[in-house]
This record gives C-alpha cells, structure tokens and sequence, in this order.
C-alpha cells in the first residue's frame, strides 16, 4: 500500500517512518481495497506531555476514513489510530458484505 508519510514543523527520523509504514502495510489484513493512506504525524507546542499528534486517513474506494489520535509518543498515537482505524475498516467490510 503507497502511505504519504509528512511530518509538520519537525524532521521525522527514518525508523519513525518505517514504523509507520509498516503499521500501515497491516490495515490491508483488514480491508483489501485501500488505496493508498497519507499519514501527518505533528508535534504540538504546548507545555503538555501528550503534545504528539497523528492524522491518517485511508483512501478506499468511494470514502475515505479520518483517525486523529494525541498521545505522548508517536509510536503510541500511531498504535492507538491504527487499532481504531482496524475497527472501521472491519465494519466497513462488514456493511459491504451485508449488501451484496
């Protein structure tokens, strides 16, 4: 799967960047129609520990779905956006299967 990587106002360092992808590469186990994810991983300039934030959103055919998680590492937003975006995409499915 093409995942567009960008990191907002900081360099994102390289094993960040294949954490991520591999992460995503995961989301086709769960719907094998994505065609392609752009992911925007932001760091917030506040005095808060949870100040990392990240924005995917997955491209299927006809929709698109948008998960934005705010947590205290990358890694862990991305866990976390990754798990619910497992949930939608599973009940996508599910509602197409229903139809057909």
């Amino acid at each position: 799967m093409k995942v567009n990587a960008q990191s907002v106002n900081f360099a994102a360092d390289g094993k960040l960047l294949d954490f991520v992808q591999k992460r995503m590469d995961k989301m086709e186990l769960f719907y094998d129609k994505i065609i392609e994810s752009d992911v925007y991983l932001k760091v917030e300039n506040t005095s808060a520990k949870e100040n990392k934030i990240v924005e995917i959103m997955v491209f299927v055919p006809r929709d698109k779905i948008m998960v934005k998680k705010q947590c205290k590492s990358f890694e862990e937003a991305v866990d976390s956006a990754c798990s619910s975006l497992e949930r939608q995409l599973v009940k996508k499915k599910e509602k197409l299967r229903a139809k057909a």
